[in-house]
């Protein structure tokens, strides 16, 4: 029996597989992988005091920009939280049980892209502002802005094709209430 490309519930039954065997979701994978366990080893090696102040930011030392780095903690844990979650869903290595919570890997990783992405900007603009153009800081903070972008435009694009073009065509035209031509 051929299954339905078209309906709601079409990802529930065909599963996540044919998102997962694409290239450019394959490099989105493995972009998050290697961001969020970095996150993770940086936030280690910084509460542990582990870098060299020669290898840290502008003005380390300085208890203001000390504060401002550590108010990055809880928005790339968080990043990192979701997105390796997202990761281990997605992979569906947990057995029977995580077939029931598979379908939540898209709100994580879309949360986790938005979160790691912010972070970047925030980094950026703020280095930006300051005058600071060391290529050590800006190259990881761009890369944090920019990686996110076409992966959340795939994600996006993905759950479109998946909604089918009725759904798809529907939401696209709809306008709000008050915004719709009076023909």
């Amino acid at each position: 029996m051929r299954r339905s490309r078209v309906g709601p519930d079409r990802a529930d039954r065909a599963g996540p597989e044919r998102v997962e065997h694409g290239r450019g979701f394959r490099l989105v994978k493995s972009a998050m992988l290697v961001t969020d366990v970095a996150f993770l080893v940086y936030w280690t090696a910084s509460l542990l005091t582990l870098i060299p102040a020669r290898h840290a930011y502008k003005d380390f030392d300085d208890p203001v920009m000390s504060d401002w780095n550590y108010s990055f903690l809880p928005l790339d844990v968080a990043a990192s939280a979701t997105g390796l979650a997202a990761l281990y869903l997605l992979r569906g290595s947990g057995g029977e049980r995580s077939g029931h919570h598979r379908a939540s890997w898209r709100s994580l990783m879309l949360v986790s892209l938005t979160l790691t992405s912010t972070a970047g900007l925030q980094a950026v603009v703020f280095w930006a502002l300051r005058g600071d153009w060391s290529v050590t800081w800006w190259v990881p903070n761009l890369f944090l802005l920019l990686f996110p972008i076409p992966s959340i435009v795939l994600l996006m694009r993905q759950d479109t094709v998946r909604a089918g073009p009725d759904v798809a065509g529907a939401a696209v035209t709809v306008a709000p209430p008050g915004l719709q031509s009076r023909r």
